[in-house]
């Protein structure tokens, strides 16, 4: 009911305006390959963190050069029990022997991470993917930029959902590090382990500074991609866990648009 010497205004007008009202979707955050080849590419890494860890007990000793065995000083070792009961390592024991299992595992698994990386990398390049996402501007190149983008991460600070919907310029450089650095080294550094591989391309092999040579650098680049992923895991609980782990299995980050 009206009051006196105010307008009446039909019903009808409200629901045609609700029905009238665009519905939109908020874009994909992430994309369905990124997706998929993301849980794809976290699966693989836990398989070859927890193979390549025995692969390392069965002998925690590295060296340089080509060769190296127990009678060889080694560049340095880790002080742990070995599952080798060859293997010095001032401990009057050795664990259980879990090499066999260890090695299949490790070498299938990353078969399927090369094969899954190859094809984020095809795609992400004919799509515009790095550039349009991970590329930094100029600005962002500058040492102006670079210092106040980390002083901003260094502050632990929880982003904004306007400023989660991009990436940052330490994400940015941080991505780029691991997809077109560490990862091809992990790669090239394990293939160099392989005897097949070694006597198909040596001179790949001899690059690196001979086999034990690449066993030694695959060691440490296996390091910096785990701190990495305890980087990246760090952000994401800072960002809120499950709200980004949610995004990166719909592509949605579950925020509504105005008329949705």
């Amino acid at each position: 009911m009206a009051t006196s010497g105010s307008a009446q205004v039909p019903v009808e007008a409200f629901s045609s305006r609700v029905s009238t009202a665009p519905v939109t979707k908020p874009a994909p955050r992430h994309s369905a390959l990124v997706r998929v080849t993301h849980w794809i590419t976290t699966l693989c890494f836990f398989a070859l963190l927890v193979s390549g860890i025995e692969l390392v007990i069965s002998h925690p000793r590295f060296y340089w050069g080509e060769t190296g065995n127990v009678l060889t000083t080694p560049l340095f070792q880790l002080h742990i029990p070995s599952s080798r009961r060859l293997v010095p390592t001032g401990y009057g024991y050795v664990l259980p022997d879990q090499n066999g299992w260890s090695r299949a595992l490790h070498f299938q698994t990353a078969w399927v991470a090369v094969l899954t990386g190859l094809l984020y990398a095809i795609v992400g390049f004919f799509t515009g993917h790095f550039r349009k996402d991970f590329l930094p501007s100029k600005a962002e190149l500058s040492w102006r930029g670079f210092w106040g983008a980390l002083a901003e991460r260094l502050r632990f600070r929880r982003p904004s959902e306007a400023e989660g919907a991009s990436y940052n310029l330490m994400q940015r450089l941080a991505y780029l590090l691991v997809i077109f650095v560490l990862f091809p080294l992990v790669i090239w550094t394990g293939l160099a382990l392989s005897p097949a591989f070694d006597s198909a391309f040596p001179a790949t092999v001899t690059l690196l500074g001979g086999r034990q040579s690449a066993r030694t650098l695959h060691f440490f680049v296996s390091v910096a991609l785990v701190v990495f992923l305890l980087v990246h895991l760090m952000m994401i609980a800072l960002a809120g866990f499950w709200s980004r782990t949610i995004t990166m299995i719909t592509g949605r980050t579950g925020t509504r648009t105005e008329g949705s």
